[in-house]
């Protein structure tokens, strides 16, 4: 660049660098931009040395950090110049300071265009470079058949014909219109005949992004590929220059083997036998050695190898060796060796019959779980989960227990799910699987999820063999001085259900088991504690004829909790000390609980829908849907504490239904407490077979539906937030300072505001979008005067986005804010929102809250002004369901005609007034960006004035899914969710259709 002789600049660079503070720094900046800015003012005066040193200056500033926002006419205006020096410096800046969509971009396409089809090949590479880096739409559709007559003109340079080509992929990428598949077949195998490998390189590259959206239309590219790998693999005509560490052109192999893993199937045998010899000698020849960067190089060669022999469903013998060879990886002492081993080890799990090839490296695989790096264990631990089956699950789960006493914080969770998972699918009987979950709960309770207790209790209350067996246990367990809460929990209700079975051993009378229970009743939760009240009255009912001194124990403790300051445990106390002088008519109304009707376990489901994942994401996953307090769940059909499908973790909660009057708990009403770690639902409805698990933290019920009240959990949140987005485990004691809910209401419809606030902390948020991308900054500010450490960002995206974020401190300093960008593509229409998990520490105090970014469907809309023609010819274009779509919604929320035009305003979905003859009807259009394009959607309302809870929805578009997504995210927005309701009076038994121990219940209370 020759900047050298630019004294100006050079004085200026070191006068910013010797700059003692960043004040100093602004102060120096801001002069020089002045004086850049008087001097652009006056440009007769400009000689081309002192634009061009303007224009450096700008750029180095701008790469400082700071906010360039003139002299772009200046930069762009360099680009006509007729000498190179000034050229080059109109090119570079501008690819620097300019993004695609900027409006100056559109004055040099004409240039652009001279300079690619001109002769000079210097400028015709600065001009490819530039389109190539900066290239829009725009410059797609004037500018792609000019670079396509570069990459097939004999008479260029390769230099030049290679840059062509990352350039026609930028295009193509922004437009994949300007490659016509009919054409462009024929020329690709042309351009696959290159003898230069950087142009060949380059052409691959251009090829993948070709295959991927449409492999039919190059299946004449196939024994091209293969005729390079055979090339490359052994080494003909291979220049030293492209040559790295003995291996030819490894770029190159790696982008033609992922060409191929586009194709469903190599038909020719021919070919497919010569691409089976080339994957032979890359699998002998590739071994570790002590040159890190060869083995790097051959590394990357050999795995895209290993993932296309599982793609062509290579013979049992070569993925055998495959297996071999990853396993020799696992063994060896370098930390990235052994995660590549391991990680592709676990993607072969998806292929048949390499299972029993993989349990030989279970010894290796098993010792990698000790390894100092968490990414290792985290991979080990997936394999392991994999590769279990009946024949290794019982020494596998051991291990995990095993490990589990050792394992660090990050890890616990994922590891005490897998191992509850796998102890269930591959028990080789029950009484080993019940033992395995009270040790996993016993070592790891506070990673230990409901589910898996609730799942205990539905074992041993269905299997009368297994259940003094159980109860026994969970004795043994509470004997221990120190025992985790949710282990009281379970303990105390088998023991409550069971504890009469062993009466006859030692220890074991009901005194003895109210006096093991009730040690822990000072230290446990309110929820706990009232699963424990009903404990103590069903000891009471089992010790007919009662104890006299056992009752007045346990009158003791009702009459003590009857002014309990939780209503539910005050409820249950004032009701058990009524019950427990009723006699012999206690025992009907305490009865055992049913056997629950057979049923497939929500872990087991969750690891069957994990199954279909990729696998390098599964973990992921696993953690994403155990975690998923931060949302409030609703699935009225799912009982016995299951969690609910993936696909609707993300739903909005429905109202709680009508609380009855209190019953007795002879068949409790699923939990209602904490589902899955935390996430809470609403209760589902009560099933006359005993379909639910009976859950003793659930309000009282009997025959009748499941009362509503709000579990501690819930209470500890605004009672005001109903869609309480972050939810917060019993032992999080730091409370946010406001309303989520609201905060995240305001962000749905504004880009910058607060995201989420406690005592210590302040996470604000700042977004800009464009069509389907957006540009995110979290603010995490630390308001204390200590430093907050242990921070950890985790960003879980939704299925339809792809974000990017960069990395975050493990510590705040005092009064210190720290930026995160994130970067946000749309790829397809969903109304699901990326969700935040941020924790962090303060004076050994760990606080997690998951939150819902505001990435919502409406962020992508761009309301679109039509004419009414207009209007009415895409509306009779399209022609009726998938791609229209109509609904009458009910229990809309009341509002005038107006109102709701500016509710869809708000919405960015651009209401045209006039355009429907009726006033009561709203017509409107918005645009829906994603990374395949634009999609207009078109919406028609129509309204009863005589009933304003109702209206008539039609959404039509040229995408089925754009059109159904919109049409449920307007309902979501205009239908009225009644987050109250007021109790109905209580019947009377014979009106509730009440018999037997309920209706004998019902008069009691």
């Amino acid at each position: 660049m020759a900047l050298s002789g630019m004294r100006g600049l050079s004085v200026f660079i070191s006068d910013v660098r010797n700059c003692q503070n960043k004040e100093q720094e602004r102060v120096r900046v801001d002069k020089e931009l002045a004086n850049i800015r008087t001097r652009f003012k006056n440009q007769r005066g400009l000689t081309p040395y002192e634009k061009k040193k303007y224009v450096w200056k700008m750029l180095y500033i701008y790469m400082l950090g700071y906010d360039v926002d003139f002299g772009h006419m200046e930069t762009v205006a360099l680009i006509s110049a007729p000498k190179y020096a000034e050229k080059q410096v109109g090119y570079i800046v501008t690819s620097c300071l300019l993004n695609e969509n900027h409006d100056f971009l559109r004055l040099v396409i004409n240039t652009v265009r001279n300079d690619i089809i001109g002769r000079n090949e210097t400028f015709q590479c600065l001009a490819l470079t530039m389109v190539g880096n900066v290239g829009g739409r725009e410059f797609s559709e004037s500018l792609a058949p000019d670079v396509q007559k570069l990459l097939v003109s004999n008479t260029c340079r390769p230099l030049v014909r290679k840059k062509a080509a990352l350039c026609l992929l930028r295009l193509y990428r922004k437009n994949p219109d300007v490659v016509n598949v009919e054409g462009w077949s024929q020329q690709m195998v042309q351009l696959l005949d290159e003898r230069d490998l950087g142009v060949l390189t380059a052409v691959m590259s251009l090829l993948v992004a070709l295959v991927a959206s449409n492999p039919d239309g190059y299946w004449s590219c196939l024994p091209k590929c293969v005729h390079i790998l055979e090339r490359l693999t052994r080494n003909q005509d291979i220049l030293q220059e492209y040559t790295y560490y003995g291996i030819p052109s490894p770029w190159l192999q790696v982008k033609t083997m992922r060409v191929l893993q586009y194709f469903p199937v190599v038909e020719d045998p021919n070919v497919r036998r010569g691409l089976f010899d080339v994957l032979q000698r890359i699998l002998v020849g590739t071994d570790v050695v002590k040159n890190v960067n060869k083995n790097n190089a051959s590394h990357a060669v050999l795995f895209e190898a290993i993932a296309l022999v599982m793609h062509l469903d290579a013979d049992k013998e070569m993925m055998s060796q495959c297996v071999a060879l990853l396993g020799k990886f696992v063994a060896v002492r370098e930390p990235n060796i052994r995660y590549l081993g391991l990680e592709n080890m676990t993607r072969m799990l998806l292929v048949a019959d390499v299972n029993e090839s993989i349990k030989k490296h279970q010894a290796h695989i098993i010792s990698s779980l000790k390894d100092p790096d968490i990414s290792i264990r985290r991979r080990s631990l997936d394999l392991l989960y994999g590769m279990c089956d009946i024949s290794n699950a019982k020494d596998i789960v051991e291990e995990l227990l095993q490990y589990l006493t050792t394992a660090d914080f990050g890890i616990r969770e994922e590891l005490a799910l897998k191992a509850a998972i796998l102890a269930e699918k591959f028990a080789p009987n029950l009484a080993w699987y019940v033992e395995v979950i009270l040790q996993l709960i016993e070592k790891a309770g506070d990673f230990v999820s409901d589910d898996i207790w609730y799942r205990v209790v539905q074992f041993v209350t269905n299997n009368d063999d297994l259940q003094a067996f159980a109860a026994a246990k969970a004795r043994d367990y509470l004997d221990k001085p120190a025992v985790h809460e949710t282990m009281v929990k379970v303990a105390g209700y088998l023991l409550g259900e069971y504890s009469h079975l062993l009466a006859r051993r030692p220890g074991c009378s009901p005194k003895e088991v109210f006096h093991i229970i009730h040690d822990k009743f000072p230290t446990v939760t309110t929820p706990t504690k009232a699963l424990l009240l009903s404990a103590y009255v069903k000891i009471l009912m089992h010790s007919q004829p009662p104890d006299q001194e056992l009752q007045a124990q346990v009158d003791e403790v009702f009459k003590r909790c009857e002014s309990f300051i939780d209503a539910e445990v005050q409820q249950r106390a004032v009701e058990y000390i009524i019950l427990s002088h009723k006699g012999p008519s206690m025992v009907d109304i305490m009865a055992e609980m049913p056997k629950f009707p057979e049923r497939q376990s929500a872990l087991i489901k969750r690891a069957e829908d994990a199954e279909g994942e990729p696998t390098e994401m599964s973990a992921t996953k696993l953690r994403q849907r155990q975690n998923s307090m931060a949302l409030v769940v609703a699935d009225p059909g799912s009982a016995n504490g299951g969690l609910p499908p993936p696909s609707e973790q993300l739903a909005l909660p429905e109202p709680p239904p009508p609380a009855p009057e209190p019953a007795a708990p002879a068949a409790p009403a699923a939990p209602q407490s904490a589902y899955a770690n935390g996430t809470n639902k609403a209760p589902a409805p009560a099933s006359t077979n005993g379909d639910l698990l009976g859950d003793l933290l659930a309000p009282l019920a009997l025959e009748a539906p499941p009362i509503s009240t709000p579990s501690p959990l819930t209470q500890s949140a605004d009672p005001g937030e109903p869609l309480a987005l972050a939810l917060y485990d019993q032992q999080n004691q730091i409370k946010p300072i406001g309303s989520i809910e609201d905060w995240f209401r305001a962000l749905s419809l504004k880009d910058s505001g607060v995201l989420y606030e406690d005592p210590y902390i302040q996470i604000g948020i700042k977004s800009e979008w464009r069509e389907a991308q957006a540009k995110m900054v979290l603010f995490l500010g630390n308001k204390h005067t200590v430093p907050l450490v242990n921070i950890r960002v985790l960003i879980l995206p939704a299925p339809h986005l792809k974000m990017q974020f960069s990395r975050v401190p493990d510590t705040i300093p005092p009064r210190a804010q720290v930026q995160v960008p994130v970067e946000v593509t749309c790829l397809s229409a969903s109304r699901e929102t990326a969700v935040l998990d941020f924790s962090y520490t303060i004076s050994t105090l760990p606080v997690n809250v998951k939150l819902r970014l505001p990435t919502l469907m409406n962020k992508i809309f761009q309301a679109a002004p039509v004419s009414a023609s207009d209007f009415v010819a895409h509306w009779r274009a399209i022609a009726g369901p998938p791609t229209k779509l109509q609904e009458v919604v009910r229990g809309v929320r009341p509002m005038p005609v107006s109102d709701m035009g500016d509710l869809f305003n708000s919405l960015h979905i651009g209401v045209a007034p006039g355009l429907d003859p009726n006033v009561n009807n709203i017509v409107a259009a918005t645009t829906f960006f994603s990374q395949a394009g634009a999609t207009l959607c078109l919406v028609r309302v129509e309204t009863d004035p005589s009933d304003r809870t109702q209206m008539r929805l039609t959404v039509a578009s040229q995408d089925p899914n754009v059109t159904y997504e919109v049409k449920e995210f307007i309902k979501e927005q205009v239908i009225d969710i009644p987050f109250a309701r007021t109790p109905a009076p209580t019947p009377s038994p014979a009106v509730m259709g009440l018999t037997g121990p309920a209706a004998v219940l019902a008069g009691l209370i």
